[in-house]
């Protein structure tokens, strides 16, 4: 990529664009970046630069071309954000900034993550240009992935594959989208990448003759009608077409929708008359037609979508938009892009991302970044279903939403006390799964409460949040009034009660310096089994009443018997701060090994519960009840692991696996193995691995193997 070649790209869509602000932050980056090189061993310059040219494919404008070229200069070089203000202008600047401040390390933990994960979409809110340059330099970084060693390209690979590519998404940016997902798919998945890539390869010629065919019937017939019109075929993207043949476990050659075509006119009206002649012409496929004109998506995407059993009873896809319509497909947010109105670029005020802005309302409200990632997470890779409300009101909510989904959407009132709902006027359950087009009424009463059976089928990340938020205090509320029971017993024993100790300061006392920060924290820490009742009394009474003892030995309450239970040496190889020797337990959801980044939980009766850091389960525990846990790197505990391969069914698989297991020093314990109908085979493996590390090294060496499909990790 050439400086002049960047500002031809600008010139061809903003000929009034400030080239020369482009052209000093060009001098600007080279000379700071001089002497420094790329892993590919390239001057690093060409980096920016690659990234200002992919800002110039989104269409964006001098000041976010100019950030793109010096996007690095404030993290890799001496130089400073007030430089850059006085040289380039605040807008350059604050981009800038805020790119360097959204620097993610590959290697931080999970939390780490989720905070800077945090903080990039408040920045987005602020000025979205800084999550566009943020893209723009990932999927550079991405095309250039094959100079990384082999676990940071897993690493980098699979972080993409969940937060980058479904914000390009969201943004309306799938050119960007599809390009991220493609390359995830390359080095998450190889063998598979490279086996569609050269089918569709051996398929080039027939597939582009069938392409040629369909498009003259489509110009044809439209030119019959008087319908203006522009028609493209394409083949899906190879990420898109794994997804397919993943979902509904099938072969390359049993997908019949792989082209898809768009018509392109010149308006809404045409675009209707053009959907009826495709399906005069071939027969509709009953169920895929979708209207995103009437309804279109979160980020503005327009469009009618259907596909028709077309020539050689191949299924077509048809998209039908306008010339406009199909900018924003394209562009995405570039297509509203404020420049063309002489103003700078924001986002206030955009309906289409009213998405963003409920983002922003959740990363206020949940304290916990694990929390806030798991939502948004849910939210990002969301298909949409539109339903009505009684007043006519279209709302957007994920595929699958029920009516307490479209209830905490009106209002977190309205979902607290949601007792029913009705249906296009029929009476439906709340679990009810909401289809397009229906018209909701939510029935409400004051005495109903959430609960937790309501997490088992609600969709959207808001009523997930709302009632995982009302649980909590519910059960926080709880273990207050049980921590005060259980303190105001043990006090008793002292001659002493519990209001008394309250009222004379006594208990804020011993709340100072220890590592709670109220006495009613404390009430629950007790309640929830986190602290013992005897020993706050020892910080809370005074010497010469401890020095007496308690007045009578009175039996154990239940918690102290938990306590007295779980106070057991440990042989899992987990060490809990705070706590010796404790019983220690794996949930089976995630079934922790040694290296994994691991997170505990008091379970009443059973000690603590170790997760998996990133366990779906995990984060949606009380974080009350969370206590910190660490692998114990004194002795190697044996961990127990189930795999699924999938396999030819072929003579010799088996044996193939076996070695593979021996050569990693891996001991089977137990296998299951099922020939299926489409000539596969299904092996479960329960093995036994001493540590993360030589899980990861036997699983990429049984997706090595000849005739292996795929390797996962499963639920014990």
């Amino acid at each position: 990529m050439r400086l002049s070649d960047i500002i031809e790209r600008v010139h061809a869509y903003h000929p009034n664009a400030d080239v020369e602000l482009i052209k000093r932050a060009y001098v600007y980056s080279a000379e700071a970046h001089r002497g420094q090189v790329r892993k590919s061993g390239e001057p690093y310059v060409t980096h920016p630069l690659e990234v200002s040219g992919l800002l110039a494919d989104m269409k964006l404008d001098e000041y976010a071309i100019s950030a793109g070229i010096l996007h690095d200069t404030v993290e890799d070089t001496h130089a400073t954000k007030e430089e850059l203000q006085a040289l380039f202008g605040d807008q350059v600047a604050d981009i800038v900034d805020g790119v360097t401040k959204l620097n993610i390390p590959f290697n931080t933990a999970f939390e780490k993550q989720a905070e800077n994960f945090r903080r990039m979409l408040v920045a987005m809110a602020k000025d979205i240009r800084v999550i566009l340059v943020k893209l723009a330099d990932r999927l550079h970084n991405m095309q250039t992935l094959e100079h990384m060693a082999a676990h940071k390209q897993e690493r980098i690979a699979k972080e993409t594959l969940e937060i980058y590519a479904p914000l390009a998404n969201r943004l309306g940016i799938y050119w960007v989208k599809a390009a991220l997902e493609d390359l995830c798919l390359k080095y998450l998945h190889r063998k598979d990448y490279e086996d569609i890539e050269a089918k569709l390869e051996k398929t080039a010629k027939s597939r582009d003759g069938y392409i040629d065919e369909v498009k003259s019937v489509l110009e044809d017939k439209m030119a019959e009608s008087g319908v203006p019109r522009q028609v493209k075929g394409r083949v899906k993207h190879i990420y898109s077409i794994w997804r397919k043949l993943k979902s509904q476990k099938i072969e390359f050659e049993q997908v019949n929708d792989i082209i898809a075509f768009r018509l392109i006119t010149d308006d809404i009206a045409h675009c209707y008359q053009a959907l009826g002649i495709c399906h005069a012409t071939w027969r509709p496929v009953p169920g895929r037609f979708k209207d995103f004109i009437a309804m279109p998506k979160p980020n503005g995407y327009q469009s009618l979508h259907t596909t028709v059993i077309g020539p050689e009873v191949q299924r077509v896809e048809i998209q039908i938009r306008t010339q406009d319509m199909d900018d924003i497909a394209e562009h995405g947010i570039a297509a509203h892009w404020a420049y063309k109105e002489g103003k700078p670029a924001g986002m206030k005020g955009e309906d289409q991302f009213a998405w963003l802005r409920q983002l922003m309302e959740w990363q206020r409200e949940l304290k916990d970044p694990t929390d806030f990632i798991s939502t948004v997470k849910v939210d990002l890779f969301s298909d949409e279903v539109f339903v009505f409300t009684p007043r006519g009101e279209v709302k957007e909510l994920k595929l699958g939403s029920t009516p307490i989904d479209f209830a905490y959407m009106i209002h977190s009132e309205v979902g607290d006390h949601c007792t029913g709902a009705r249906v296009n006027g029929r009476i439906v359950p709340l679990k009810y799964r909401l289809k397009n087009g229906d018209t909701v009424e939510i029935l409400t009463s004051p005495n109903q409460r959430p609960n937790k059976d309501w997490l088992a089928y609600v969709k959207t990340g808001r009523a997930r949040t709302r009632i995982s938020a009302y649980l909590r205090r519910e059960q926080r509320r709880r273990a207050v009034e049980m921590g005060r029971e259980i303190l105001d017993k043990e006090a008793k024993r002292y001659g002493r009660s519990l209001q008394k100790l309250m009222k004379d300061g006594s208990i804020a006392r011993a709340v100072e310096g220890g590592r709670y920060h109220k006495p009613e924290d404390l009430l629950a820490a007790v309640g929830y089994g986190k602290a013992k009742a005897q020993d706050i009394l020892q910080r809370a009474l005074p010497e010469e009443v401890l020095s007496k003892g308690p007045q009578e030995d009175k039996p154990k309450t239940r918690l102290e018997r938990l306590f007295s239970a779980v106070a057991r040496k440990s042989q899992t190889g987990v060490s809990v701060q705070g706590i010796d020797e404790v019983l220690v337990r794996f949930a089976k959801c995630c079934n922790a090994v040694p290296g994994d980044p691991i997170v505990g939980f008091v379970t009443r009766g059973r000690g603590i519960t170790v997760h998996a850091l990133d366990c779906d389960k995990a984060l949606q525990l009380d974080r009350e009840r969370k206590v910190d846990v660490h692998w114990d790197t004194r002795g190697t505990v044996p961990r127990s692991v189930q795999l699924r391969v999938v396999t030819e069914a072929k003579p010799g698989i088996l044996a193939t696996l076996s070695q593979a297991f021996s050569a990693a020093e891996v001991n089977i314990l137990n296998a299951n193995c099922k020939t299926r109908r489409d000539n596969r085979a299904t092996n479960m493996f329960l093995i036994s691995v001493k540590d993360a590390v030589q899980l990861r090294r036997v699983m990429r060496d049984l997706e090595n193997l000849s005739g292996v499909h795929s390797v996962e990790r499963v639920s014990v």
